[in-house]
């Protein structure tokens, strides 16, 4: 049996879904707002179902029925778009969109070299990313958003599969002329009586609640931000010391105040960064190659970043 509705239904449909507007559709398509208007509801014709409910100045809803054909019109357009990149790679050439997500305190570190490179060796892919929370970026990949994601393994292991691609041992940060910031290495202990700064984005609180319990320490709590560059800063500044994973490529805060990294002598362990995918899916030949040219592009020593 042919199917006489056609992708680009299937498109705007989604896009629609997506942006919660008839107008924002458009801009995403390339098409007029009449145009997707028309095309939408030719589709519910032909379905024989109301997919939205259309909403003066609010925007449109999806209906009980939209909800499930909007996860059969992703997985139709998935699936046509693998065509597309599978006859391409008949050619030897990797193409089709790729989503990728990112922790959003690792997207400096790691987005920018990856997405240069990969795209350098594959120019037909079609790579976009997104980076947020760790937990939504968790979400994302559930939920058919991104096809591979960047995050940190503590606290993203649900539902997911994980590949480890680098790890990190953890690292304090003082002020320059702090007594111990010239020190080879510090003991936590040595710190139990000082001011912490907190990075107080998951997983980094959870982290840091581990290596001082490992190390025996009861931490002093000053400040908690959900700023990466704020810690830093406020360790600048003399306030407090904090802990980190990533090694900045400066020794110097936001303000240009200088910082003192000093590793930590207890025995805590490493930290693993992973590239992840859905467990329920298996990831396509571009997100594969990407996987591995992100193992081997991040599979440097510790602080050779």
């Amino acid at each position: 049996m042919t199917a006489d509705f056609s992708l680009r239904q299937l498109e705007y449909f989604v896009a629609v879904a997506n942006t919660g507007s008839m107008s924002a559709a458009a801009v995403q398509c390339h098409a007029s707002q009449a145009g997707i208007s028309t095309a939408i509801t030719d589709l519910e014709r032909r379905l024989g179902v109301q997919l939205l409910v259309r909403r003066r100045a609010k925007g449109v809803f999806l209906t009980e029925a939209g909800t499930r054909v909007l996860a059969h019109a992703q997985a139709v357009l998935a699936r046509a778009e693998d065509l597309r990149a599978g006859a391409k790679a008949e050619k030897g050439q990797l193409a089709g969109r790729l989503t990728i997500g990112c922790y959003a305190t690792l997207s400096p570190f790691l987005v920018p070299p990856l997405v240069d490179g990969f795209t350098r060796l594959h120019p037909a892919v079609d790579l976009h990313f997104v980076d947020g929370s760790q937990e939504e970026i968790r979400q994302s990949l559930l939920d058919g958003t991104c096809d591979l994601a960047l995050l940190y393994e503590t606290g993203a292991e649900a539902g997911l599969t994980c590949t480890t691609v680098r790890t990190r041992k953890p690292y304090v940060i003082l002020p320059p002329g702090h007594p111990l910031a010239g020190r080879d290495a510090v003991s936590l202990t040595e710190l139990a009586d000082e001011p912490l700064i907190v990075y107080a984005s998951p997983p980094a609180p959870a982290n840091a609640d581990r290596w001082l319990h490992a190390a025996g320490v009861k931490a002093a709590v000053r400040y908690r931000t959900s700023s990466i560059e704020a810690v830093r800063g406020l360790v600048a500044r003399g306030l407090g010391y904090s802990m980190l994973i990533q090694r900045w490529p400066t020794d110097a805060s936001f303000e240009g105040l200088p910082l003192a990294s000093v590793p930590i002598s207890d025995p805590l362990e490493e930290v693993r960064v992973v590239v992840a995918h859905a467990a329920n899916v298996v990831p396509t030949h571009r997100a594969r190659a990407f996987a591995e040219y992100a193992r081997e592009t991040l599979a440097t020593p510790e602080g050779k970043d």
